[in-house]
């Protein structure tokens, strides 16, 4: 038996996998206090609801990667400032995030952790590094459409220009 066979977490972490699961946990830290910031000017009730889920899958993300990083004798990376509560009506309105460019950068940012989640995925050796970071892909593509349909009923949703075949046409 090698020194990567048997239990996973006896295995010790490439430094790929350390760099990936401290700049995730990063990533998931300024998230969160991006999200904060948002739903302070979060008009829309539904994008509140999505801007909550996506806080509390960060948090429970930073959580689990904290713990790894923490039994492998691995530093954190700070954490910014928990964002205070603001009225949106305190917010002027030339100065506010507008609900369709909030349910935007949402999307974007699950689509960027959908990536990051799958780079981790393909290049751990760990098992229980890849199926935690198949578990963050589950989770965030669940809840990326939740939020595609939400953009989608609101008519916040711009696609790209569409294609029709020629064939259409006929």
């Amino acid at each position: 038996m090698g020194i990567l066979s048997g239990n996973p977490q006896n295995e010790p972490l490439h430094y790929g996998e350390v760099f990936t699961t401290w700049s995730f946990l990063l990533a998931a830290k300024h998230s969160i206090a991006g999200y904060q910031t948002k739903l302070n000017h979060a008009g829309d009730e539904d994008l509140q609801k999505l801007l909550e889920e996506a806080m509390q899958q960060c948090q429970q993300e930073a959580k689990q990667i904290e713990a790894l990083l923490k039994e492998n004798g691995i530093g954190l990376p700070p954490s910014p400032p928990e964002r205070p509560k603001a009225c949106i009506e305190d917010i002027p309105a030339g100065a506010r995030f507008q609900d369709p460019e909030i349910a935007a950068h949402l999307s974007a940012s699950i689509a960027a952790g959908l990536v990051a989640c799958s780079q981790a995925i393909g290049q751990s050796i760990r098992e229980d590094i890849a199926m935690m970071f198949s578990q963050f892909h589950i989770q965030k593509a669940t809840l990326g459409g939740k939020v595609l349909r939400l953009n989608k009923e609101k008519g916040w949703l711009i696609p790209p220009p569409l294609h029709h075949s020629k064939a259409d046409d006929c």
